[in-house]
């Protein structure tokens, strides 16, 4: 354990990781819980595999056109806002089944960011990196955005809380006490959107889905008020972070992979536990 701590110390790369790790578990715990509470897990599912094609028209114009300014992180939060905005917009105004537009969305925006990436120079290491994550790749740029990312989705989330607690709970009574639902419900999935980019940095595109509903889910075990399933969410996410990353140093193993098997294991135990019906305070 004294390594591990040491190389914070004196390793810029892993001292990022770990800050990066728990940036994203405070907005992602957060979010999460939302998520869960209203049921569209999937929802960031389709928003991290759909914002591929963010990252490989970026990757294009960066590699391809030689357009310096194109950062594939700029190009994944355009389009996991796209998205989200997307699937709210087609659920709300053609009345289809979330399930069905999400599986749309999921599929087309992977088509056209591996059409992309095809064409690009030099994208294989790229696309590795961003399906499983690569948590090392985080520069001190990189973190100055997570913390704007961070910022911004906990200031919205302070703000109208009640009124997003309202339609993840029960949508119609919301209507009835003057709530503009489907404005907050487009609002909510772009926070989600921006959640999901802020724990790619972390995880992966592939195992986003892990990380932003597994900690809310085992908080969600403990209690049922909302504002202690954030915190306890929160809580654990971090910790999972901190745990992954530490197992992941001394074994060799890749980051973004042990932090979620990390936090799928934790899903297993904390069943365990819930059989003793222990209860959060």
């Amino acid at each position: 354990m004294n390594s591990f701590f040491e190389a914070l110390a004196v390793n810029q790369l892993l001292f990022f990781a770990t800050l990066a790790g728990l940036a994203a578990s405070v907005v992602g715990g957060i979010m999460g819980s939302y998520v869960v509470v209203k049921r569209i897990s999937f929802i960031s599912g389709s928003i991290s595999h759909s914002l591929l094609a963010g990252i490989g028209f970026f990757l294009w114009l960066e590699r391809a056109q030689n357009i310096s300014w194109a950062s594939p992180l700029a190009g994944a939060l355009i389009a996991s806002i796209i998205s989200a905005l997307l699937i709210g917009w087609i659920h709300m105004s053609y009345r289809q089944r979330e399930d069905s537009v999400i599986a749309a969305v999921w599929s087309i925006g992977m088509a056209i960011g591996l059409l992309f990436m095809s064409q690009t120079p030099g994208f294989t290491v790229e696309l590795a990196n961003f399906l499983v994550g690569n948590i090392l790749w985080v520069t001190p740029h990189d973190l100055a955005v997570l913390a704007i990312l961070d910022l911004l989705v906990l200031g919205a989330v302070l703000l109208l809380h009640e009124r997003l607690l309202a339609i993840s709970f029960d949508e119609d009574q919301a209507r009835l006490q003057g709530v503009q639902v489907h404005r907050l419900y487009l609002f909510l999935l772009t926070l989600i959107a921006v959640t999901v980019v802020l724990l790619m940095q972390v995880v992966g595109i592939v195992l986003v889905m892990t990380m932003l509903t597994l900690p809310a889910t085992i908080a969600n075990l403990f209690t049922k008020q909302l504002s202690k399933m954030m915190f306890l969410a929160v809580l654990l996410s971090a910790l999972f972070s901190l745990l992954g990353t530490f197992t992941a140093f001394h074994l060799d193993l890749p980051v973004g992979a042990t932090i979620a098997l990390i936090a799928g294991i934790g899903y297993i135990l904390a069943l365990t536990v819930k059989k003793k019906s222990f209860k959060f305070p």
